[in-house]
C-alpha cells in the first residue's frame, strides 16, 4: 500500500517534472548549464526554513531567465528560486541541512540536495557536472531526467501495447453487450471487461508520465493517447454502476479504489478482480449476473445522466428496460413521448448490432 505521504510526493513530482520539461525556461536554463560542463544546486522555493539553513552568497531577487541561471550557476554555491520560478531571490548561496538527515547520495552536491529537500519540503535540483545528469530530489524521491530520444522509444514502446489492449478490450466489451443482451452474463464475465479497462488505464497513466516529461515534444504522444483512451473512465465507472451489489459500504467509489489497489500480479486473476467488485470469490465466478442497464444506456445519443439514473431506478434491470414500452417508459419523470421513442429506438438498435456482431465476430 502506497502511503498518503509517498503519494502527495508523487504528485509534487509531477508538477517539478512539468516546470522542467523541454520547452520551458527552467530547462532550458538547465540544458545550458549542462553544456557549459558546471554543476548547479537548484532550490525551487523560499522561507524562513531555507534562510535558516542558507550563509553567505548575496540576495538578487530579479526575473528569472535561463541565461541568468546558466551564468550563476558558474559560481560555487546554491540557487534559490521562488516556488513559480518566476524570480532568483538569492545566488552562490553554502546551504548547510541538518547533517543528522539520512541520505544515500554519496556526492556533495547530490547529498546536499536530498537533505535540502527533506528537511525544507521544497523541491531541490542538482545538476552533476562531472556524470552530466539532472536530478529532482522531492521529499523522499530521487528522480534523474532522460534524455528526451530515450523517453519517446520508450512511450511509443508503451503505445504500441496500449493499442493492443485497446483493440482486446473493445472485444471483450462487445461481448459483454451481446450478453447483457441475452441475459446471460456471468461474474467472470464483467470481472474480464473490468481487468481489461484498469490495463488500459494503467498503461495510459504510464504514457501520461512520459507526455509530461517530455513537454513541448510530447504533443503528437499525446493527442494519439487521447484518442485511445477517451471514454474509457466512463467505462470503468458505468461498469461497476452496472453490476456492484446492493449492500452497505459498496460504493462505486470504493470498488474502484480496491480496483487501482489491486498488484499486477492480482489484476491477472479474474478471481481477484471479481473480489474487488464485490462478485463474489473465485467459485462464484461462473454465477450468473444481472447488469442494471447503464452501459448501454449510456449509448443511447442525447440521453442526459439525469435521465438513465432515473430510468434505471425505476426499471430495475436491463432486461426490463428492454421490454418497455413506449408507455411504460414515459411514465418515468423527465421522459417524454419524443424520448421515449428514442431511448426505445436506440435500445432496439444496440441490441440488434451486438447480437450481430457477436455472432458474425
Amino acid at each position: 500500500m502506497v502511503s498518503t505521504e509517498r503519494s502527495d510526493d508523487a504528485l509534487r513530482l509531477r508538477a517539478v517534472l512539468a516546470s522542467m520539461a523541454p520547452g520551458t525556461a527552467l530547462r532550458d536554463g538547465l540544458e545550458r548549464i549542462l553544456r557549459g560542463r558546471t554543476g548547479a544546486l537548484i532550490v525551487l522555493g523560499r522561507d524562513r526554513t531555507v534562510d535558516s539553513i542558507s550563509t553567505g552568497g548575496f540576495e538578487l531577487d530579479v526575473p528569472f531567465t535561463a541565461t541568468g541561471l546558466r551564468e550563476l550557476a558558474k559560481m560555487d554555491g546554491g540557487i534559490i528560486l521562488d516556488s513559480e520560478i518566476s524570480r532568483i531571490h538569492r545566488a552562490a548561496v553554502h546551504l548547510m541541512p541538518d547533517h543528522t538527515i539520512h541520505s544515500e547520495e554519496t556526492g556533495t552536491r547530490h547529498r546536499t540536495a536530498d537533505r535540502v529537500a527533506r528537511q525544507t519540503g521544497f523541491p531541490v535540483i542538482s545538476v552533476s557536472q562531472s556524470m552530466q545528469i539532472i536530478a529532482a530530489y522531492v521529499g523522499d524521491i530521487r528522480h534523474v531526467l532522460e534524455d528526451a530520444g530515450q523517453i519517446l522509444a520508450r512511450a511509443n514502446q508503451a503505445l504500441a501495447t496500449l493499442e493492443r489492449y485497446k483493440l482486446r478490450l473493445d472485444e471483450v466489451a462487445s461481448t459483454l453487450s451481446a450478453l447483457e443482451i441475452e441475459d446471460l452474463v456471468t461474474a467472470r464475465d464483467v470481472a474480464v471487461v473490468a481487468q481489461r479497462l484498469e490495463m488500459v488505464t494503467r498503461i495510459a497513466r504510464e504514457i501520461e508520465d512520459y507526455v509530461l516529461e517530455l513537454g513541448t515534444d510530447g504533443r503528437l504522444l499525446s493527442l494519439q493517447l487521447e484518442e485511445l483512451v477517451t471514454g474509457v473512465d466512463a467505462e470503468r465507472e458505468l461498469v461497476i454502476r452496472d453490476y456492484l451489489p446492493v449492500r452497505r459500504g459498496t460504493t462505486p467509489e470504493t470498488s474502484l479504489q480496491l480496483l487501482s489497489g489491486l498488484s499486477a500480479t492480482e489484476l491477472v486473476d479474474p478471481a481477484s478482480v471479481a473480489r474487488a467488485l464485490s462478485l463474489g470469490n473465485g467459485e462464484h465466478l461462473d454465477a450468473a449476473v444481472t447488469p442494471r442497464g447503464y452501459r448501454l444506456l449510456a449509448k443511447v445519443p442525447r440521453l442526459p445522466t439525469s435521465v438513465v439514473d432515473r430510468l434505471v431506478d425505476h426499471f430495475g434491470t436491463l432486461q426490463k428496460l428492454l421490454s418497455a414500452g413506449i408507455d411504460d417508459l414515459q411514465v418515468v419523470e423527465g421522459v417524454g413521448e419524443l424520448r421515449a421513442r428514442s431511448v426505445r429506438e436506440g435500445l432496439s438498435r444496440l441490441a440488434e448490432s451486438s447480437i450481430l456482431g457477436d455472432r458474425f465476430a
